[in-house]
């Protein structure tokens, strides 16, 4: 469980209605091959033991002393396996018929969960033989000398990781208005489990889909839901072994449907615990008297994670969710930029085109925010500024996009500008160090602010959150503007925005140039060319940008220290960089990102599009001097075994 990774497993078995021995047999194989498979936590479905459909045979005590009889030959079976396992039965208690989940561990019979909403409605009529579970526990007898917890409010907690706190509720538990796992969530449990008989019917996985993936994100937890499937009566429902793993609204894993099978999931508790300490709307009750906490062993060792990282986080993988993802981006950064330039009675924007991504970005924007305002493309002020590092290509590809989007076109050189910046400041024109760059990104940011003050316009700002995080932004230079469009889009997302528009913008031309712009070397052009090509590529000084927006998200968003981010990177980057390649960048991101947080701390405003976003007004108060000594030193502890 190194990292908050929990392996767990849900398990669809093929049943015999009433048979308790051929139930008993399946329950143990399906157990010892999730438990060899590493799984930690083991579900079950409901009254597995006996089958769900036995109807009206829950009234036989023969049934009913035989399914407690092979429960503890269950426990028995199990006594070296290194799991909490929950199996459904069901139990009298107290003179009443309950349909329950028993937790077992390492043999022993931890404590019974009673399902309290009980259905009566079509197909279902579990009131004709169960009762309605207690919510506080009580202490009952189930043999001599075996005493457990009955009730609803138990959390059964490891051990030796308290984070991990696991609660039960039973199929219609989590259909209802207000499930038991809403205050299991509130009361600590990480990981809830279901023990379900959730039959098929035309349209109702989509819906089982959506209600346990809502309820896991609602709750902050992890869900395991074991669905009933091959075996059960057939009288008059199908049962098709539909069992989801979720975790915080993600889909982890998913049984296919009509196939008994046994399905695992890695389960982040520490994630979780993080979006619970971030949501301050999570309040907890704690203090619940009516809770009873339950102990349970399992050993702590290094999980082995078979879940895969996206190497893209920022960027759906799906070609729909990502067409749709850029249209909404698009829209808001669009709609940002069309409620100031409306509030203010600006009707000129001023944007500097580079030829590169960034950009040209910024200026697909602006035209989409203009044509919302009925403005004319005329009033945006396209600026072009070659300077000693423009190449041809680039030079060429902004005059053609301007012109292709019939924004005004303006050029200022600023060679001589910055030539004789140079001699005021005694810089020696051959010496290309910071100033000889820096210099000439505050030219251009001058040049642009004070055309906007001459045509009454707006600076429309073109960097984007990757280089915010970086701080590869010249202070003053590029890092101003009036309204900052593309702060808090990731460089991986911009390339995919820009592709997005020129696979729908529907002009051959336009198309064709935005291609070109997309294949061309990520640069600030501050340095000259060579043999007139781009010298100075910014992916070889500050490293791959795919891999900083994979540190940017998974610190950011979910707090990951950076051992932990160093695993995960490693899982999603295999084959693609070595372990060393990561570490080396991990370390540089690490450096960069606390020593630029000046550069952030009086960022422009500018639109916030997704769940990440350095903006010192809202997502990322952090301050300008901090110390990432334990950051760094954590850094250096890891391995390239790790």
């Amino acid at each position: 469980m190194n990292n908050g990774f929990v392996k767990v497993a849900a398990a669809s078995i093929k049943v015999s209605v009433a048979d308790t021995e051929f139930n008993k047999i399946s329950i143990c194989n399906a157990i010892d091959e999730a438990v060899k498979n590493g799984a930690k936590i083991v579900v079950l479905p409901e009254l597995c033991l006996t089958g769900y459909t036995c109807s009206d045979l829950f009234l036989q005590e023969k049934l009913i002393n035989s399914a407690k009889e092979k429960l503890f030959e269950i426990a028995d079976c199990t006594k070296a396996a290194d799991a909490l396992i929950f199996v459904g039965l069901p139990l009298i208690v107290n003179d009443k018929l309950y349909n329950c989940a028993a937790a077992i561990n390492r043999g022993n019979i931890l404590g019974i969960v009673p399902k309290v909403r009980i259905p009566n409605y079509s197909e279902f009529y579990e009131l004709r033989h169960f009762n309605k579970g207690n919510d506080v526990p009580f202490d009952i007898e189930l043999k001599d000398n075996v005493v457990v917890p009955f009730g609803t409010n138990i959390i059964f907690e490891c051990d030796k990781y308290s984070k991990l706190k696991v609660a039960a509720e039973i199929c219609e538990d989590v259909w209802a208005p207000n499930p038991p796992s809403n205050s299991h969530g509130l009361n600590g449990a990480t990981v809830i489990v279901n023990l379900s008989a959730s039959d098929e019917t035309t349209g109702k996985d989509i819906y089982r889909r959506n209600l346990i993936n809502g309820q896991s994100a609602r709750m902050l937890c992890g869900y395991v839901y074991a669905n009933a499937g091959e075996g059960e009566s057939t009288t008059d429902l199908v049962f098709g072994g539909h069992s989801i793993i979720s975790e915080n609204g993600l889909i982890l894993a998913e049984a296919k449907r009509f196939e008994n099978q046994i399905i695992y999931g890695d389960i982040d508790v520490e994630k979780l615990l993080m979006e619970r300490v971030r949501m301050t709307t999570f309040e907890g009750s704690f203090t619940n008297d009516s809770y009873r906490k339950v102990k349970f062993k399992i050993d702590i060792k290094e999980t082995s994670v078979d879940r895969k990282f996206d190497p893209a986080p920022f960027v759906p993988s799906k070609v729909e969710d990502r067409t749709r993802r850029c249209e909404e981006i698009l829209s808001i950064q669009s709609m940002g930029l069309k409620k100031r330039l409306k509030h203010t009675g600006c009707k000129n924007a001023v944007v500097g085109i580079s030829g590169g991504l960034d950009s040209t970005l910024a200026l697909l924007v602006t035209v989409r925010a203009f044509d919302m305002l009925g403005l004319e493309r005329e009033n945006i002020i396209a600026v072009t500024m070659p300077c000693f590092g423009t190449t041809d290509r680039t030079y060429n590809n902004a005059v053609l996009l301007i012109k292709g989007l019939n924004a005004t076109f303006k050029e200022v050189d600023i060679k001589e500008a910055v030539t004789l910046h140079f001699k005021d400041i005694e810089q020696d024109i051959n010496k290309h160090d910071v100033t000889y760059e820096n210099s000439q990104a505050r030219e251009r940011t001058q040049v642009l602010m004070d055309i906007a003050n001459k045509y009454n316009g707006m600076v429309i700002g073109t960097g984007d959150m990757s280089e915010l995080a970086l701080g590869w932004a010249t202070y003053n230079g590029d890092h101003m503007s009036m309204y900052g469009v593309n702060a808090s889009v990731p460089k991986t997302l911009v390339r995919h925005l820009v592709r997005y528009y020129a696979d729908t913008c529907g002009d051959k031309k336009l198309t064709e140039i935005l291609l070109d712009i997309l294949d061309t070397p990520v640069s600030p052009e501050l340095l000259p060319p060579q043999d007139g090509k781009i010298s100075q590529k910014t992916e070889d000084i500050v490293g791959p940008y795919e891999l900083h927006d994979f540190f940017l998200y998974y610190i950011l968003r979910f707090g990951f220290e950076p051992s932990k981010v160093f695993r995960i990177a490693k899982n999603a980057f295999e084959g693609i960089y070595t372990d060393e390649v990561i570490l080396k960048w991990l370390k540089t991101f690490y450096r960069r990102f606390f020593s630029q947080q000046f550069k952030r701390s009086c960022l422009p405003d500018g639109p916030k599009v997704g769940s990440v976003a350095v903006s010192p007004r809202g997502d990322l108060r952090m301050p300008s001097d901090a110390s990432a000594k334990i950051w760094l030193d954590d850094v250096e502890k890891i391995t390239l075994k790790q």
